[in-house]
């Protein structure tokens, strides 16, 4: 699915919550802390991660893709 962001990245806890992965940021931390989320198929256990366009984010048997709002 892919998830249209703003700016010129988005912080892996907020990408979680802005695509709806999430209700709530303590659940995105508790999540990646727990090693349950991956980034470009590699798992990612800092929710301060950095996600730009073309970044792949798989979450409970989801796959996300960062891309850049259209000029």
């Amino acid at each position: 699915m892919d998830i249209v962001i703003r700016t010129e990245f988005i912080k892996l806890d907020s990408f979680l919550k802005w695509c709806g992965a999430v209700g709530l940021g303590s659940e995105a931390k508790a999540y990646i802390l727990d090693g349950l989320v991956k980034i470009n198929g590699e798992v990612i256990l800092q929710r301060g991660k950095k996600v730009y366009p073309g970044d792949v984010v798989e979450f409970n048997g989801e796959t996300y893709r960062a891309v850049k709002e259209a000029e």
